[in-house]
């Protein structure tokens, strides 16, 4: 009699047992669930209509900010920007996910003000994704901005540096104040397309009367050329003329304010370090000597300077937030679910300071690239410091940029001595804005350090 009573208790037990793991496995499936469709962390302090403006518009640079708020929040957060949803991210690792694992999902870019200042999203870097961007930017990355091409112009380069050096001598010479560079953005679309119209005119009428030679042509010649055979088709909304302009004026913009921006970064820290700043221009002295100047062929064998080239690009990147994405449909990061047309800032600002991969991350130390970062590079392939992106909408110019960048600072290094105006630090406070200018200009004193022939004054 007790067989059947301890089998049949065994078998509830077993039934009870079943049921119960059942139900737990559902509960915590449901959990996992909840927890990898949850939406992101969403910022406090929003207000009706503006979101989190009112955070964003104070005297502190944007980037700044947000990097306070990923303390808060952690390295994936969103706020609301008027009516706009915008994931901000902070890490490196985010980063990759959104740049690669979701790179085609992020490809597109918000609509603005382009419209109005850049032909109606004509030039390729504000263009929504689409055949347009893709086949823009394959003209400019074969064409314009490929390394043969970048190479094949170093004369052009070199000239202008050269030129560059000569003016600032020149204002040494007749005694004249040579204060630092301050952007002022006075023009406006209109004026712009009245500037770019006349060179293409120009351009058009010399090829058209068989008067540019072989070396004479530089990107818009290019472009001229390129797009004479190809069918309209291929740029749906656009004529050939506006195709050329849109990107003419992106290559102008993009190449002028970002190299500008950070050479005015560089020679500040190295104001700020004279240390620094002499064992550069040693090493110059070492390599090229005081008998002739820099030339491109010499950078590869300036290891000091491309790690500070590197420094000052990890503290100041041109773009601290980098260009605006938005996604074209619904993904995940990081287990949370991303809405379609969620705007997305990376905020390299903070991602180059994380004190996880940065020892001391707001110093400024060059050497960190001749040791423990000495394999990192700017090609977008390590998210602990991207300063021009990465992914499909990568600055197509960052061949260009390292090129011309450490072209111009051993340039500037290596012929002129540089000084500070008092004994007072150099005000590294940041203006606020796409690009990370200086918040008040750059005054320098300076001297020749080579013998007069060497700057070719009227020659």
């Amino acid at each position: 009699m007790e067989f059947p009573l301890s089998f049949s208790t065994t078998i509830t037990s077993i039934f009870v047992g079943l049921v119960i793991a059942f139900l737990l496995q559902t509960l915590r499936t449901k959990r996992l669930n909840i927890v990898k469709n949850q939406a992101t962390p969403q910022a406090k302090g929003s207000w009706p209509i503006i979101g989190h403006l009112h955070l964003l518009s104070g005297s502190r640079p944007p980037q700044q900010v947000l990097g306070d708020m990923a303390d808060i929040y952690g390295p994936i957060f969103t706020i609301k920007l008027g009516v706009h949803q915008v994931l901000v991210v902070s890490s490196g690792e985010v980063a990759k996910e959104c740049l690669t694992t979701n790179d085609k999902v992020f490809a597109s870019r918000p609509k603005s003000k382009a419209e109005i200042m850049a032909y109606n999203y004509a030039m390729f870097g504000l263009a929504p994704y689409g055949e347009y961007w893709r086949q823009v930017r394959k003209i400019v990355m074969l064409e314009i901005l490929s390394q043969r091409r970048v190479e094949m112009l170093g004369h052009v380069r070199v000239s202008e540096v050269r030129a560059s050096m000569e003016g600032i001598y020149e204002a040494w010479l007749m005694n004249k104040e040579s204060k630092g560079y301050e952007k002022e953005m006075k023009i406006t679309g209109k004026e712009m397309d009245h500037i770019i119209e006349g060179w293409l005119k120009n351009r058009k009428r010399e090829k058209e009367n068989g008067q540019q030679q072989e070396g004479d042509q530089f990107f818009m010649d290019v472009l001229i050329s390129v797009l004479q055979d190809a069918s309209e088709e291929d740029f749906v909304g656009y004529d050939h003329d506006t195709v050329i302009k849109a990107t003419c004026l992106a290559m102008i913009t993009a190449g002028s304010d970002t190299t500008s921006t950070t050479l005015t970064w560089a020679l500040s820290l190295l104001l700020n370090n004279p240390n620094t700043l002499k064992t550069a221009q040693d090493e110059i002295g070492e390599v090229v000597g005081r008998e002739r100047l820099v030339e491109e062929s010499d950078i590869k064998n300036l290891v000091y300077l491309d790690a500070i080239i590197k420094e000052t690009l990890r503290l100041y990147p041109a773009a601290p937030l980098s260009v605006p994405h938005e996604s074209m449909e619904d993904c995940v990061v990081s287990g949370y679910n991303i809405p379609k047309g969620t705007r997305l800032l990376v905020n390299l600002w903070k991602i180059h300071r994380d004190p996880n991969i940065w020892p001391d991350p707001y110093e400024f130390k060059p050497e960190r690239f001749l040791t423990s970062q000495k394999d990192i590079d700017l090609k977008g392939n390590h998210f602990e410091l991207v300063p021009f992106g990465s992914g499909r909408r990568m600055c197509p110019g960052v061949f260009f940029a390292l090129q011309v960048l450490p072209l111009a600072l051993a340039n500037v290094i290596q012929q002129f001595v540089i000084n500070k105006p008092s004994n007072e630090p150099i005000d590294m406070s940041e203006s606020s804005g796409l690009t990370v200018s200086k918040a008040t200009p750059l005054e320098v004193l300076i001297a020749p350090r080579l013998s007069d022939k060497m700057y070719h004054v009227g020659a």
